[in-house]
């Protein structure tokens, strides 16, 4: 319960503070956001990816007179469900605005009931969330049809550039494989920015929330998946890194890492469902500076970071991705509408010693799936091999494959 004077008062000063900030780089992901009174657009993503900053980027681009509040504030632990009949009088006071954002609302129980209830009376509202799970079960009950969800990921390559006003080139995709996309870290380049990121994952995501004691557990858990991004894990194969002897435990810390968007779990590709599940799944993490801060022993496996920053752009675009495993590996395949689009393999350069392995994983992929092309994804070479079988592969530099 709280004063609906302290509330306003709150609101106020969240709303100045945010005026007050720096409005960044404008977004990609801005333009996209659709414009609608009929739907919640829900906006998703790891903590400090940017998620404020697009809302604020909204507000002062379209909506300078929406109503703005930042859930994640201390001064509203004591918000409940209730308290939101308070917030219809503050809009009825002020401005009479028919444009809602709230960010971080997923603390809040219940607050789905009161965003459709907003929409039903002709409201635009924009939400954002840090948790995937959290708000994809809330949204799957009183929000069922009403909702459009985007995510939001660190800094893409090309903002990345943006950002830095760098060019495109090997030596700007090195440095993002190394420093990664959080804006905040690349602005001051404190690498404890991204260690105390990771820790509030960890223990307020998932920790807190999900009333979890072994965090030392969890924690190693974490570093140990962060240290082998690129390789392939079961829940077996999880219990002696991580300490943890129960493989149900371990699944259920996946999952919560998953959801909190720290890592990526990708499948093997099979038209059989119990085929996926079974199988090992190859790991990522959202982001490669996050890595490098956190796991000192592969601050230069280049290799592995490449293949990351191929996986996070592929996950810009699509919903599908999976890995290929026939008679070689092939690193990515694309699914669409129940169909492999594109087999993708990722290695830091071909040359003679690689050259026969990457080919094969590629082209066992292209034959298995009935694709004319492949791709292989470099640091820096570029290259097009037409084959015997009337199968081509394009050998692409990193800088001019991610977006």
């Amino acid at each position: 319960m709280i004063q609906i004077d302290f509330l306003s008062e709150i609101i106020n000063q969240q709303k100045i503070a945010l005026e007050k900030k720096d409005v960044g780089m404008m977004r990609e992901r801005l333009v996209t956001l659709p414009v609608t009174e009929k739907f919640a657009v829900i906006i998703s993503g790891i903590r400090r990816c940017g998620k404020s900053t697009l809302l604020h980027q909204l507000l002062v681009e379209t909506y300078p007179d929406a109503l703005y509040i930042n859930f994640d504030d201390p001064r509203l632990y004591d918000f409940e469900l209730s308290d939101f009949t308070k917030i219809d009088r503050l809009i009825i006071d002020t401005n009479n605005t028919k444009v809602l954002m709230f960010d971080e609302i997923q603390i809040i129980a219940g607050w789905e009931r009161y965003v459709r209830q907003k929409l039903d009376e002709g409201f635009r509202v924009y939400v954002t969330g840090s948790n995937a799970s959290l708000l994809s079960r809330e949204l799957g009950t009183s929000l069922t049809g009403r909702h459009l969800t985007n995510e939001l990921f660190p800094f893409s390559y090309s903002e990345f550039c943006k950002f830095k006003e760098y060019i495109k080139d090997e030596v700007s995709l090195r440095e993002y494989m190394l420093y990664g996309g959080f804006p905040e870290y690349l602005k001051k380049s404190y690498e404890e920015i991204l260690a105390a990121l990771l820790d509030d994952i960890l223990i307020r995501d998932i920790a807190i929330r999900y009333n979890i004691r072994d965090t030392m557990g969890l924690k190693r858990l974490a570093i140990f998946l962060l240290s082998n991004i690129g390789n392939l894990t079961s829940a077996n194969k999880l219990r002696e890194p991580s300490g943890i002897n129960s493989t149900t435990t371990i699944l259920e810390y996946l999952s919560h890492l998953e959801n909190s968007y720290l890592i990526s779990l990708v499948p093997l590709f099979s038209y059989s469902l119990k085929k996926q599940a079974i199988n090992p799944k190859k790991i990522y993490a959202i982001d490669t500076g996050l890595v490098s801060t956190n796991v000192s022993k592969i601050k230069e496996d280049l290799g592995h970071k490449l293949e990351n920053v191929v996986y996070n752009s592929l996950r810009y675009q699509y919903r599908e991705i999976y890995y290929h495993k026939g008679t070689a590996e092939c690193d990515f395949v694309i699914v669409e509408k129940g169909t492999v689009q594109q087999a993708i393999q990722v290695c830091l350069s071909v040359d003679s010693d690689n050259r026969k392995r990457e080919f094969a994983g590629l082209i066992d992929a292209m034959k298995t799936y009935n694709l004319e092309k492949g791709t292989i994804v470099t640091l820096s070479q570029e290259d097009v091999f037409t084959l015997d079988e009337g199968l081509t592969i394009e050998i692409v530099p990193g800088f001019k494959f991610l977006r």
